[in-house]
């Protein structure tokens, strides 16, 4: 967190000037409005063929105005932060909101953050020269190269954002935060007597540029990029039916995320178009799933400060034992549905309005050894991490595809396999986890989640789990 007088000689505002901005908007009508200021700095750095491909720099600022009036929310923004400017999106996002006739709901009060620091910086990476970037770069296209000499190809990029944000709110407190994001991504093509495979992993966080040398790290990116393109080259491919799968720890907690995690989204469900709609209290997992959205979480990418809305993020329960227990929220939801404000109101940038959106979701640990839960199946899939997939909200739905995946014969991981797919409903699949693994592993920093054509980062977790019957898509039909 950062102080106010900073903040606002950041973005040339004085709290007279926001108190009449507010003054515009706030009008009887009017249950709720805030003033969103933000600055950003980001860069972005590509290699390809052993050559920079593309170096960007982007600044950005500007302030979005919000007014919401029942169901209905007035959003104006502009990239002047000037007061004329303000007073111009106050009466616009007011006028947009505006709904006379229908009464007021009363506003909760707001969840407001004490000073918290979830990720240190004091060299933020958009900082740092270009030269040491494309160093590292360069560093990590011979690493993987040397992996194997199959490897013909490697992509390397290196992106940060550097972002200062401020919240001004009717109930007439003021908030900011700093916030880094760095990721570092690599991806390798193998080719082998004229067949091309594809291999990727990567990192980051809210974190320095130091963070990817802690460790190794970028060179465990390279590796990794590297082996999953080697694996892939050699697959066979995946059969087709019914059959047991086991998710590895890590990444594939992809496939919470995207098939139970947007269910539980506040908004849907107060539109009553998810599957999990007035199921608060209702069995919907297997008595072995716990699942929570945390995003107080020190220096993962999906954790914050305060959320876009100036709530203090939190570690919310959204399944436990099985149990349907809530959803996550933002202020605008919270009130219209009487539930608790959870901090997960999140937008992509001034110009958009915020909504509910998750943090960083993941399934609890449980008791089974990960070794116990691979010898139990006697013919499935391993699936280790994921690509692409798609999910439809209202009933459920997902088709998700494995970039890494191997069969299971007898209790033991065997060949690779690859064009694997899961196909499955989110809230039935949760009911047929028969075994939770102890080795519960968040993603290494690579998420964003994309809803109503934002894009915001976002982290996902799982310990070993074990699927029965569930459908597997592939090329091998016997």
């Amino acid at each position: 967190m950062t102080d106010n007088h900073a903040l606002l000689q950041q973005f040339g505002v004085t709290e007279r000037e926001i108190d009449q901005a507010i003054g515009l908007v706030k009008i009887p009508e009017v249950d709720d409005a805030d003033l969103y200021f933000e600055h950003s700095i980001s860069d972005s750095v590509s290699l390809e063929e052993g050559i920079v491909k593309k170096a960007s720099k982007h600044v950005s600022q500007g302030v979005g105005v919000r007014a919401t009036a029942g169901e209905k929310t007035g959003y104006a923004y502009t990239d002047e932060v000037t007061l004329e400017q303000l007073q111009i999106a106050a009466k616009t996002a007011k006028y947009i909101a505006r709904s006379p006739g229908d009464g007021a709901i009363v506003a909760t009060a707001g969840n407001t953050p004490a000073p918290r620091s979830l990720y240190p910086v004091t060299t933020p990476a958009t900082e740092v020269a270009t030269k040491e970037k494309v160093d590292l770069l360069e560093r990590i296209n011979t690493i993987a190269r040397s992996y194997d000499p199959k490897i013909k190809n490697v992509m390397a990029s290196f992106a940060t954002e550097n972002k200062t944000v401020m919240v001004a709110s009717s109930e007439g407190w003021v908030l900011g935060d700093v916030q880094p994001l760095s990721r570092l991504q690599v991806t390798c093509i193998a080719e082998d007597n004229g067949v091309r495979q594809m291999g990727s992993f990567g990192g980051g966080g809210r974190g320095e540029f130091s963070f990817f040398f802690d460790e190794n790290r970028f060179e465990h990116y390279a590796k990794e990029a590297a082996r999953q393109a080697i694996v892939n080259l050699h697959a066979a491919p995946a059969p087709a039916g019914m059959m047991d799968v086991v998710l590895a720890p890590g990444w594939p907690g992809i496939l919470l995320h995207e098939a139970i995690g947007h269910g539980l989204e506040a908004d849907f469900n107060r539109k009553k178009t998810s599957a999990f709609t007035d199921r608060i209290g209702e069995k919907v997992a297997s008595p072995l799933c716990t699942v929570v959205d945390d995003g107080t979480i020190p220096g993962r990418r999906g954790s914050l400060n305060m959320d876009d809305e100036g709530t203090a993020t939190s570690r919310t329960t959204l399944i436990e034992n099985g149990i349907l227990k809530g959803y996550i929220t933002d202020r605008l939801n919270a009130r219209l549905m009487g539930i608790p404000l959870t901090g997960n109101g999140r937008r992509e940038s001034f110009m958009s309005m915020p909504m509910p959106r998750m943090t960083n979701t993941f399934m609890l640990a449980g008791e089974s050894d990960p070794e116990d839960i691979i010898r139990s199946v006697k013919n499935g899939l391993y699936a280790v991490s994921f690509g692409g997939g798609q999910v439809d909200i209202t009933n459920g739905m997902f088709v998700f595809s494995a970039s890494e995946a191997y069969l299971i014969e007898d209790g033991k991981v065997t060949r690779p396999v690859k064009d694997a797919t899961l196909i499955g409903n989110g809230p039935e699949v949760l009911t047929r986890v028969s075994m939770v693994g102890n080795d519960l592993k968040l993603d290494d920093g690579i998420g964003t989640c994309g809803k109503d054509g934002q894009s915001v980062p976002v982290g996902v977790g799982l310990p070993t789990i074990k699927i029965e019957g569930m459908t597997v898509g592939g090329t091998d039909h016997g």
